[in-house]
């Protein structure tokens, strides 16, 4: 009886891991459709179209962008958790996405447990910048001023618990200075108060900034990450400083799937990613949309996501922010 037992449970174990198999191999039978939880042309769904245009070409079959804005990324992220596990709804995830899950809570899903990672796809600085007339040009004499001045520096953002936020926030705590944030709608608006002396200092990505540092508008003190961004080589990392040890703050964009998808579908999604990203013509299209190819696998993908949460979780906690 317990060699039938056994006997049967190999057969069922050999049929399963087949049929899994077959899926894979199968996979995709029908289109497949990208969320993007942003609006049309911003960072993530420039991304996320310049993927679909190759996923298409790679896998035979039509690969469709849907931007489901709201909420931080929240509302486009419930619907990829909610979504059938079978490999045909995907998500484009982003660090601001999970500076959203931070700072709510009572959301409908876990951004820890609701998703399978299938791989990181870019990363990019953001950069400090001031209005020309500021005293400070560097981050050093941005640090001495804030010192010797606290709470009189204002520092803007385009919004509320976005990633330029917290980019402040972790500058804030890292140097031991109290900046004033003032948040605003959208980047123009951030650019457009600093410009017109409302604000002093401004976190936002090089895309928003870029035009505005070369004309002379702004003035460039640092780029956020730990290491200089190609995009503006000639821009020091704010660590460089010596006045902010450990410093760095990256935006970055991924993609991930509804948890339960099967394991060699995500396996097959992140070998055509990665295919993808070592195409030169895409990397290139990329470095054009101001980040930096940057490829994983779904566990190293899973695990960044898990400390970024933990990182910015902790900076919210430090900066006094409850959970709204």
């Amino acid at each position: 009886m317990r060699k039938l037992f056994v006997l049967a449970m190999t057969t069922l174990m050999l049929a399963s891991a087949l049929a899994s198999s077959t899926s894979a191999q199968e996979w995709p039978q029908k289109p497949i459709r990208i969320i993007v939880s942003f609006g049309p042309g911003g960072g993530a769904d420039i991304i996320g179209r310049i993927l679909a245009d190759s996923m298409q070409a790679q896998l035979g079959k039509p690969v469709v962008v849907e931007n489901k804005p709201g909420a931080g990324g929240i509302i486009g992220n419930e619907a990829v958790a909610n979504a059938d596990p079978d490999g045909y709804t995907l998500g484009i995830m982003t660090a601001g996405q999970i500076i959203a899950a931070v700072t709510r809570k009572n959301m409908r899903y876990d951004t820890l447990t609701a998703f399978a990672p299938i791989g990181q796809i870019a990363t990019a600085s953001l950069l400090i910048v001031t209005r020309p007339d500021f005293p400070a040009n560097n981050v050093k004499e941005l640090v001495a001023a804030a010192k010797a001045d606290p709470g009189k520096i204002v520092f803007a953002s385009p919004g509320f618990a976005a990633t330029q936020h917290f980019a402040g926030e972790m500058f804030k705590q890292t140097a031991q200075v109290n900046l004033l944030h003032v948040p605003f709608k959208t980047s123009p608006e951030a650019i457009n108060a600093t410009l017109g002396k409302h604000a002093d200092v401004l976190f936002d990505t090089v895309s928003a900034l870029i035009g505005h540092v070369q004309s002379g508008q702004l003035k460039a003190l640092a780029v956020t990450g730990k290491d200089r961004f190609p995009a503006v080589p000639n821009i020091p990392a704010a660590a460089e400083s010596g006045v902010l040890p450990g410093y760095d703050v990256t935006t970055w964009y991924g993609l991930f799937a509804p948890r339960g998808t099967p394991a060699p579908v995500i396996a097959k999604l992140n070998k055509t990613l990665n295919d993808i990203l070592a195409d030169q013509v895409v990397r290139e299209r990329l470095a054009t949309a101001g980040v930096v190819v940057k490829a994983s696998t779904p566990e190293a993908f899973g695990d960044f996501m898990a400390g970024e949460h933990k990182r910015w979780d902790a900076v919210r906690e430090a900066a006094g922010i409850p959970q709204q």
